[in-house]
């Protein structure tokens, strides 16, 4: 396996590999990583889709990525998915899949329409005194000491931010700003979380700074994740035969450890060009350090399916690939009239009692307690709101300044409540969300990122509340009158809560090795798949992160010669750290800042000395200077 750019690759189709007929892969969890494995064994592997087997403990699809009109209870999104333009591997990937809404169409075709007809920008990111405007202006109010604390970490080594929280790296002089709102908001960051992760999704997306503020840089699906991304895939491989099985757990893997070494797999290959084998073969992608070549060798899995135990008996041609962990696990859903339960307490054939059964049995399949041992760190709630008339519609519009029956952007991302003691954000998604929802509902996704602490009307904790209890105080916050906030919660509006106690697992510090490889060096017949697998430079809590997993497990295990496309290198583009650095600042040129009398004059003479030059030029052009 091994990464490439630009086009000359992403259009090829490769050779069928050697031996994948005598194959049979066993694939489980129906998440995003796993159904984009199966799509690449059937697409870019050409198995036969009756080799395909995919195991979900579940009764239905999708993982995270759900949505579903419950019966007794009404519409529910345990969350929201944003994309943006350099999602290399989705995009490969879903240029493939058809719509199953317009014939002859890709799933890409349709959402690169709609992206393009209805571009994705807020006309309201944050509020505050009862739905008021937080007049932010889209600045990220950073002084120059937060700015260099942010440019710091920015450039502190990896090994440096291991195990270590944000809080470490930054003071009140970011965490008290805009940019903090915006990012932690946006991201679902807590101040105790990785520093190494913040770094990663400061790298990551730093061509999407400007776009921050007004989410000018996101682009949405034009209904529920579930019905938008997961149906598509799930009719693709159904029409290809791929086995799927339901309410089926998979309770441990179990492996045969010895033997001599396993594969000698290369971390670069044929078809790079020369700067991604430097890169590749350098050490900048840092191996995991309980890595050994000694053959490991995925022998049984062991599985519950409604409560019949069996075993299924694997060989060297069986290819497992494991989604591990899981961020949805042991999620509750409440109701209009009662909270949603806490229970964090994992249980076997989950995917968190599984990685521990699998980590037990080598040090390089990661450390599973590092991220769900404190579901208190590591939850927040959501809640869908379904407004059942015209009465609370005149609210949203009021703030998101749009006619949210429009099917086109509604509130364009979150508006978060900077003043709501849970944290309080809220979206609109073009409505409908759903395609049977009824013409005259909209379905609005609330959630909290402070859920323990007392709500601003309704006095109590977000966990204890019901979800007409939650409606009321989103109500609140919207500005609506309080003699009116009973009725229309209770009598105009449904809404259903959701407690998920590992949301952001991903996000705890950790350090190498945590997390295994997608392929774990002496893997004969096995990877591991989704967010709590380690693939170089990209960050989790993304839909690419799924879907490069998958890619990446596929193309190593039946060695697929064609290139999986490399992380967008916008940290490597010039242009896109210059741009950063000034918007960063609110538009103000690096000249601005406060500097001694030393200091002034060194950037002086460093000026003249480039002036006349082209990266003089270049400065300007951006503002730099």
């Amino acid at each position: 396996m091994y990464y490439s750019n630009g086009n000359y690759e992403a259009f090829a189709r490769p050779k069928k590999p050697a031996g994948v007929d005598h194959k049979n892969a066993y694939i489980i969890g129906t998440g995003l990583a796993a159904l984009s494995t199966a799509c690449y064994l059937v697409r870019d592997g050409q198995m036969p889709g009756d080799h395909i087997h995919i195991l979900e403990k579940d009764p239905v699809p999708g993982g995270a990525c759900d949505g579903a009109d419950i019966p007794g209870l009404g519409y529910v999104m345990r969350g929201g998915r944003e994309m943006d333009n350099h999602f290399e591997v989705m995009w490969d990937l879903f240029r493939s899949i058809p719509s199953i809404e317009t014939e002859g169409v890709s799933v890409l075709d349709e959402y690169y329409w709609l992206n393009k007809e209805d571009p994705n920008y807020s006309l309201c990111r944050a509020t505050k005194d009862l739905g008021k405007d937080a007049g932010f202006q889209g600045k990220f109010g950073l002084s120059d000491k937060a700015s260099q604390e942010i440019m710091k970490l920015f450039f502190t080594p990896d090994e440096e931010l291991y195990d270590k929280p944000i809080t470490d790296f930054f003071d009140d002089e970011v965490l008290n700003s805009n940019f903090w709102l915006y990012w932690r908001t946006m991201f679902a960051f807590e101040n105790w979380h990785s520093a190494l992760e913040m770094k990663l999704y400061i790298k990551r997306y730093i061509h999407h700074i400007g776009g921050l503020p007004d989410f000018s840089a996101l682009r949405f699906t034009r209904y529920n994740q579930y019905e938008s991304m997961i149906l598509p895939m799930v009719k693709y491989l159904e029409s290809h035969g791929v086995e799927f099985r339901y309410n089926t757990k998979v309770e441990n893997v179990e492996f045969a450890i010895g033997g001599g070494d396993g594969p000698k797999r290369e971390h670069t290959g044929v078809g790079q060009d020369t700067i991604l084998k430097i890169q590749a073969t350098s050490g900048v992608f840092k191996r995991n350090p309980y890595s050994s070549p000694t053959k490991k060798l995925a022998v049984r899995l062991d599985v519950d399916h409604e409560g019949e135990k069996s075993s299924i008996d694997l060989t060297a041609d069986d290819l497992v690939f494991i989604t591990n962990g899981g961020c949805v696990e042991n999620s509750t859903m409440g109701s209009q009239n009662s909270p949603a339960a806490w229970n964090p307490n994992l249980k076997p054939g989950g995917g968190w009692d599984m990685w521990r059964n699998i980590a037990k049995q080598d040090p390089s399949f990661g450390h599973p307690d590092k991220f769900c041992s404190d579901p208190q760190a590591t939850k927040w709630m959501s809640a869908t709101v379904t407004t059942l008339d015209k009465e609370i519609p005149p609210y949203i519009q009021r703030i998101c300044k749009r006619d949210p029956f429009t099917g086109h952007v509604v509130t364009g991302g979150i508006v978060t409540v900077t003043d709501s003691n849970w944290l309080l954000s809220w979206t609109l998604n073009r409505q409908q969300q759903f395609r049977d929802q009824p013409k005259d509902q909209l379905c609005v996704w609330v959630y909290g990122l402070f859920p323990d602490k007392p709500g601003n009307y309704v006095k109590k904790p977000m966990t204890e509340c019901t979800g007409e209890e939650i409606c009321e105080e989103w109500l609140y916050h919207m500005g609506v009158p309080t003699d009116k906030i009973e009725a229309l919660a209770k009598r105009h509006a449904n809404t259903v809560p959701v407690m998920m106690p590992y949301i952001t697992a991903f996000f705890m510090p950790r350090a190498a090795g945590d997390r295994p490889d997608v392929v774990p060096d002496g893997a004969v017949n096995f990877a591991f798949l989704g967010q709590f697998a380690e693939t170089p430079r990209d960050t989790i809590f993304t839909t690419e992160y799924s879907m490069r997993t998958g890619m990446e497990a596929v193309y190593t295990l039946l060695d697929v010669d064609r290139g999986v496309p490399e992380v967008w290198g916008s940290v490597y583009d010039v242009r896109n750290l210059l741009n950063a650095t000034v918007k960063l600042r609110d538009g103000k040129p690096v000249t601005d800042m406060k500097l001694n009398f030393v200091e002034r004059a060194v950037l002086g003479k460093v000026l003249k000395k480039l002036d006349g030059s082209d990266i003089a030029t270049l400065l300007k052009e951006y503002h730099v200077i």
